[in-house]
């Protein structure tokens, strides 16, 4: 619900009568609410009237008024009669005088919730204006339910979990499920009660073996074992647990494969999510689901990329097709097979939020999200990415999660409305300055073990080939400050090489990537270690492509000029995180570059044969092929702000009809399979000799690759400026050198120093062998 602080009077009138109430009458205050009566009750009709005082948002407001109302039960808002956003005549109040508004709940509370059988015994309601700029905060009523009261727990069953069972969902035989919910705050307390309810126990809460958990203590679980399921048959449930004196709370299972969220699944389009269950009629908030007998998939061997030929494009399916789904982008994989990328980095897939996002904002690790598809469709994606020669990355966040996730809802503090301070896997606040949602505290053995478990499973159930971890450098207790953050830090290696030798125990030659950015010392041991960190190289490329030569040092996007081990350094031009360069060429491009799309293009190949040819892995962000020009803070329409960072984008399929952006696309493919084709020249053995500073620019930049022994080398000179030069190549050897971007030109090469016309914003690539 929305809160603004505000001043405000709530003045309730149980009528029986109906006549209309009346403003100026004594008040009994109670619970911070002003109330006309002691105890309104479920089976009355109830007035609710709204004074506005003179530091309310609502005063002197002249327009219409809506209530934002429903029955809190298990601290969630039940029965709400429209959405925030909706205007029905059913929660419009009545004008009363100025300042004052009212609604009738008739012919009774109950019947005007619809509220069924369950117990009524609190309100709530947000008082706002019909177009919600003005709104009151959560008011709260409570109410006596004489008719139906709310479940009791019984005394506390105890006894030991059974062997062998894991937190979460185990299933036992063929119609058998064990689940076990770890239960123990940081101090070692726990709830008074749990229970299950679910599609198994027809959504009723009882003291019996249907739904009454057992108390472990020494484990520190509640526990219950389900007898009698059919194995084909998928089960919805909850968790109901809470302290005596307190509200209950419903939460979902954190290992669970599969959630139902009432919120979002309506809006997931049958052909991207064919199978979903509908919502329990007794669930309240996300629930999970299980089912005995998983279908199988039976995957296709690949082996892993070896990482000093790796090409990886970074793809977040909502934005790379039209439907935004799995269905899209399997229809475009030929496309990146004949684009020459042999891995594919896939913006976070793990359940979050709602169902537009870039996905850093997880709740459910063990789940795919359904917007995107099926599990069933994950699995065939990635089957199918391996078919033709790509490996399939997860990029994983687990610095932090949000607050729909159970291991939060478990240990929550709803006055400050963050995790609590009692909570076994959260810190209260992230100790270093980049977190956002809740952060995890990765020095818990709770959350490594939670980790690890989740890291493992993605790989035995998805056969995925690796990781990109999302901001590693959050991985740490130390306090610190944007200026410190990245200082060198033993325990955070420590997490880290632990979450490592987990991944590489399930398969060796997996992926590991870190979005890491921190001290050198500790990014070179994490490769030691066999780790690879994200090198951003976005300042120079995006200011070579703009024409400005100032800050276009090329030197880092090469492990070579660094203390790293070999293939460490994942560098890009360009990632979900940067402004896109061709964007920045339209606004703020030297000469001909801003106004010239043919310049612009040109431009971008002369970058991109500068990248490509470089050894070590490389990262494309999607649509950085054809010069994807829309700003990173657009949003569908085009507009632009930074709160449209995350938005959806214009989908461009279309520029590859356009000669220049074809012509980009082309090159971008040509250098690619260039690698492949000749990848003795992209080993740990090759060399590169390369100048590529602020110096070197007025008269071009230089750069020579050769393999082992000189078999195979390769001369890459390119003029960044707006005027044609005559560039002074030195070669490494005399004799037929090739134009590999130009099959049908030949260089004979007499003497060792040569000058070549190079044209403005272009490159010319020469190599001692045939393309």
């Amino acid at each position: 619900m929305k809160k603004n602080i505000l001043f405000l009077f709530l003045i309730l009138f149980a009528l029986s009568c109906g006549k209309d109430p009346e403003i100026d009458q004594p008040v009994i205050t109670r619970d911070g609410i002003n109330l006309s009566i002691n105890n309104p009750d479920a089976d009355k009709e109830l007035t609710i009237i709204y004074k506005a005082g003179t530091s309310s948002t609502m005063y002197g407001h002249d327009g219409d008024v809506y209530a934002h109302i429903g029955i809190i039960s298990e601290g969630v808002w039940q029965f709400v009669p429209a959405n925030w956003d909706e205007n029905i005549a059913k929660c419009k109040m009545a004008k009363v005088e100025n300042n004052a508004w009212s609604l009738k709940l008739i012919p009774t509370i109950r019947q005007w919730f619809s509220s069924g059988e369950t117990s009524v015994t609190k309100i709530g309601i947000v008082i706002r204006s019909a177009d919600r700029t003005k709104q009151t905060e959560d008011l709260f009523i409570t109410v006596t339910d004489s008719k139906f009261k709310a479940f009791q727990p019984g005394a506390v069953k105890t006894g030991p979990m059974p062997s062998n069972a894991q937190y979460g969902i185990n299933v036992v035989d063929n119609s058998t499920v064990t689940l076990v919910l770890y239960d123990k705050d940081k101090n070692g307390a726990r709830k008074d009660y749990a229970h299950v309810i679910g599609d198994f126990n027809n959504w009723k809460l009882s003291n019996d073996e249907k739904s009454q958990m057992t108390r472990d203590d020494a484990a520190g679980v509640w526990w219950i074992t389900l007898s009698g399921l059919d194995a084909t048959k998928e089960y919805a449930f909850q968790y109901y647990v809470g302290k005596t004196g307190e509200e209950p709370i419903r939460v979902a299972d954190a290992y669970s494969r599969k959630v139902l969220d009432p919120a979002n699944d309506q809006y997931i389009s049958s052909s991207t999510y064919p199978e979903n269950k509908t919502y329990p009629q007794g669930g309240i908030g996300i629930v999970s689901t299980f089912k005995i007998q998983q279908e199988t998939f039976n995957f296709t061997p690949f082996t892993t990329p070896k990482t000093d030929n790796l090409v990886i494009y970074e793809m977040l399916f909502r934005d790379f097709t039209t439907s935004g789904d799995i269905n899209g982008a399997l229809a475009k994989l030929d496309y990146l097979k004949s684009l020459g990328v042999n891995a594919i980095e896939l913006m976070p897939v793990q359940e979050f939020d709602g169902n537009d996002s870039w996905g850093y904002n997880p709740a459910f690790f063990f789940a795919m999200d359904k917007a995107y598809g099926t599990d069933r469709m994950y699995k065939q994606f990635i089957d199918e990415c391996h078919k033709r020669g790509m490996a399939v990355i997860f990029d994983v966040v687990y610095n932090h999660a949000t607050g729909a996730n159970p291991f939060a809802k478990m240990w929550w503090n709803a006055t400050a409305n963050k995790t609590a301070a009692n909570n076994p896997y959260f810190n209260v606040d992230a100790p270093h300055p980049y977190s956002v949602f809740h952060d995890f505290n990765h020095e818990s053995t709770l959350v490594r073990d939670f980790v690890k478990r989740n890291l493992q499973f993605l790989l035995d159930e998805y056969n995925i080939d690796g990781f990109r971890f999302d901001l590693t450098k959050g991985f740490t207790q130390k306090k610190s400050s944007e200026s410190n953050a990245h200082v060198y830090d033993a325990s955070r290696i420590a997490i880290l090489k632990d979450y490592n030798s987990a991944i590489k125990a399930v398969k060796a030659d997996a992926l590991v990537i870190l979005e890491h950015f921190a001290d050198d010392k500790e990014e070179t041991e994490l490769a030691n270690a066999g780790m690879m960190v994200w090198r951003n190289n976005n300042e120079a490329f995006m200011e070579s492509a703009m024409g400005w030569k100032d800050k276009t040092n090329f030197n880092p996007v090469y492990y070579g000029t660094s203390s790293r081990p070999a293939n460490s350094l994942v560098s890009y031009m360009e990632s979900h995180d940067e402004e896109r360069a061709a964007y920045k060429q339209s606004q703020w491009g030297n000469g001909i570059l801003k106004t010239d799309l043919s310049a612009r293009m040109n431009q971008l190949s002369t970058n991109a044969a500068f990248f490509f040819t470089v050894p070590g892995p490389k990262m494309v962000w999607q649509f950085g092929e054809m010069g994807y020009d829309y700003s990173i803070n657009s949003n569908l329409s085009g507009n632009i702000s930074e709160d449209y960072r995350t938005s959806k984008k214009p989908i461009k399929w279309e520029y590859l009809d356009d000669v220049e952006r074809k012509k980009l696309h082309d090159t971008y493919a040509k250098l690619i399979n260039f690698r492949f084709k000749h990848s003795e020249l992209f080993t740990s053995t090759a060399t590169l000799d390369w100048k590529v500073t602020p110096a070197f620019w007025e008269n071009g930049r230089f750069l020579t690759l050769s393999s082992f022994g000189n078999s195979k080398q390769v001369v890459v000179v390119g003029n960044f400026t707006n005027e044609t030069i005559n560039a002074s190549i030195t070669f490494p050897k005399t004799g037929t050198w090739y134009n590999y971007m130009n099959s049908s030109e030949t260089l004979n090469v007499t003497s060792i120093t040569m000058s070549v016309s190079v044209p403005a914003n272009s490159f010319k690539m020469y190599s001692t062998f045939a393309p």
